[in-house]
């Protein structure tokens, strides 16, 4: 058997320890043979591959990013968008494609397998931890670690200057990332884009820590909006080929309208793609591992339209319909908890 490979979306760490693991294990206990589909469905769109062998993938383990490469590729916005996804697939003689990706690249995969008959299997990625059919995705949690130094790391400066630090986090629709770093950092306050924020109130809590001798710092995910209506950021007009606008400027916006309405001196980090990069931590690398692992064995039984999931300690597979169903967002309940130490 011949199996594809793709990485589509945006990067993160633990991209490359999936490929080595269904490589190894496919190569090692199936004698399967691979090819590699460069930049996401792009690849498969321009029969743009890559052979993949165990040589291919040795040291690749702890490296950020993708060996592959990848991009936000939309087959379906073209109208022969599958009949050159089939061309290519028969061309190479793949026998079934593994597809590691988010909402988007995953979304896709169901589509083809559901209404078009190729077998795919799906491997959860992506840092925002948004996919509902598993506890985590690997990306996550180095994401996470990266914010969280940063706002360490900040603190010691806010303190310094007696200013405000706005602290930009990825997070288009599920708040994950600035909820985690922003408890284990020790923010003053965490705005998601679950739950709209009041902007007196967020000054209200920054005046209050002054009061208290310390800097406050506020960590914004790029998806939160006020209360009273939506911001009109920079990069509002852009969008890609599945339709997401580019978000920018939220954080920026939000250190402004601090610093006019309580005085106090306000400055914006936006972390951006720094959460994308670098090496995995050692949690990404071991869930990438064993997703991979996982994959290439629903590979081997047939058991195509389906996800690998955590769920608990234990990897399940589930129907990519049902992963790319709805996104996982943060709950009022657990944003709840977070309030506790605002302020």
């Amino acid at each position: 058997m011949r199996v594809g490979v793709l990485t589509g979306g945006g990067d993160c760490p633990g991209l490359n320890a999936v490929i080595r693991a269904v490589v190894r294990k496919g190569v090692q206990d199936y004698a399967y043979t691979f090819t590699g589909y460069r930049d996401g469905w792009r690849g498969l769109l321009h029969g743009r591959s890559v052979p993949l062998n165990i040589p291919a993938v040795r040291g690749i383990l702890p490296r950020g990013g993708t060996v592959l490469g990848s991009s936000r590729t939309n087959p379906f916005t073209q109208d022969d968008g599958v009949a050159r996804i089939r061309e290519t697939l028969t061309k190479d003689e793949v026998d079934a494609l593994i597809a590691i990706g988010g909402e988007d690249t995953l979304g896709v995969a169901a589509r083809l397998h559901g209404e078009h008959g190729i077998p795919c299997v799906g491997v959860p990625k992506t840092i925002d931890n948004d996919l509902s059919a598993t506890d985590y995705t690997f990306g996550f949690d180095t994401a996470v670690n990266i914010a969280t130094e940063a706002i360490d790391r900040l603190h010691t400066t806010a303190e310094s200057h007696m200013r405000v630090l706005v602290v930009e986090v990825m997070g288009r629709h599920a708040g994950w990332i600035a909820l985690h770093s922003g408890l284990a950092g020790g923010a003053n306050v965490i705005l998601i884009p679950e739950q709209r924020f009041d902007l007196d109130e967020i000054c209200g809590w920054v005046t209050s820590r002054f009061t208290s001798s310390y800097a406050p710092i506020v960590v914004v995910a790029e998806g939160a909006m006020p209360r009273d209506g939506d911001l009109v950021l920079k990069d509002a007009a852009a969008q890609d080929s599945f339709g997401h606008v580019r978000l920018s400027g939220v954080g920026e916006w939000l250190a402004k309208e601090i610093e006019r309405r309580t005085g106090k001196e306000a400055r914006t980090t936006v972390l951006g793609h720094v959460q994308r990069g670098g090496t995995p931590s050692a949690f990404d690398r071991w869930l990438a591992t064993r997703f991979g692992l996982h994959a290439i064995a629903a590979v081997r039984d047939g058991d195509f339209g389906k996800m690998v999931a955590l769920r608990g300690t234990d990897i399940v597979r589930v129907d990519l319909g049902e992963a790319t169903a709805r996104l996982k967002t943060v709950s009022a309940a657990r944003y709840e908890e977070a309030k506790v130490f605002f302020g």
